[in-house]
């Protein structure tokens, strides 16, 4: 008997609800994270350390599978600390500074988050969707006065706040193609369960299926794979989208993907019918629950998402014989 195998691809806090309502199933879990982030600390150090990885969601994602131990919830808190004041460091998370200094140092990112992620007693393991930072653009309309022309915009900051209206996204490397991280190829091929979203979903959730590896691999693998809805519009790159839309932006950029299960939370789909529709385009079932947090509509609640989850790993009969919590 093995445990179930569960690999989620995201950024941001998007990734960190998934990864929190994961680790209630299964120890099994692998995180694949976007690199594409070039705000707040994260963008200050790509500046200021040419060929960085944004070390920002990375952290996230490792807070999020932390141990509970004593030594690790220390290791957690202090690599969440901002410091603060108007010097040169006001801002930075410490967390992003380690991670910083030892991809200077080991100069391989796979190893850098494996140093990093037994300081933190990670249950678990997290990787960089590629092992080179990347740069998003986006073709964008309604930011001229004819509200029809296109005009493209780059960085994810931009994007995540642009006024316009996103059509489509594209990826960048510094080499030009952007090439998966292998250790991120292997873990989606390897998995029963592979989860894409919530989250920002130009600019966290999309890009994932940009990188051609990537691509390939969440084609090709054998398990089951489920989308996660966000809980309400985001300002900027999503505003006034309805939940069926966010489906067929994914369609849009991946048309070779299936996808067997589409999660999102009952109060926030007004029109089921057509979310069912568009989850049949993808080859997915819909499934509506309550997911949100009781204090805050715009966050998951970590243990209602883990229900659901486990909703579907009974549905679609994931892992074969694998077992989990």
């Amino acid at each position: 008997m093995t445990k179930l195998k569960a690999v989620a691809l995201g950024g941001g806090h998007g990734l960190h609800a998934t990864l929190s309502a994961l680790r209630r199933i299964t120890d099994d879990v692998t995180a694949v994270v976007t690199v594409a982030d070039d705000g707040g600390s994260s963008g200050r150090l790509r500046r200021e350390l040419s060929h960085l990885l944004p070390p920002g969601d990375l952290r996230k994602a490792m807070a999020a599978l932390a141990g509970e131990d004593e030594s690790s919830k220390v290791w957690t808190s202090l690599f969440k600390h901002r410091f603060g004041g108007t010097g040169a460091l006001a801002g930075h998370a410490v967390g992003n500074l380690v991670i910083a200094g030892l991809l200077e140092q080991l100069g391989d990112p796979v190893a850098v988050l494996e140093v990093a992620s037994r300081l933190l007693g990670v249950k678990g393991r997290v990787l960089p969707m590629s092992n080179e930072p990347l740069d998003i653009e986006a073709d964008v309309m309604g930011l001229d006065e004819d509200l029809k022309d296109v005009r493209r915009i780059r960085g994810q900051v931009a994007i995540a706040t642009t006024p316009g209206l996103v059509q489509r996204i594209r990826l960048t490397a510094p080499n030009g193609r952007p090439v998966g991280c292998p250790e991120a190829v292997e873990a989606v091929l390897d998995a029963d369960l592979v989860l894409l979203g919530p989250g920002s979903w130009f600019t966290s959730v999309l890009p994932h299926l940009l990188v051609p590896e990537l691509h390939d691999a969440l084609v090709r693998t054998r398990a089951k794979k489920a989308l996660v809805l966000n809980l309400v519009p985001q300002p900027g790159e999503t505003a006034g989208f309805s939940p069926e839309r966010h489906l067929d932006v994914v369609c849009e950029h991946a048309p070779e993907l299936k996808v067997d299960a589409v999660i999102a939370d009952v109060n926030a789909v007004p029109t089921p019918d057509r979310l069912t529709r568009a989850a049949s385009a993808l080859g997915a079932r819909t499934h509506l629950a309550k997911i949100a947090a009781p204090d805050a509509a715009e966050r998951h609640d970590p243990e209602a998402l883990a229900g659901c989850l486990r909703q579907v790993v009974e549905e679609t009969g994931v892992g074969g014989t694998g077992q989990w919590r």
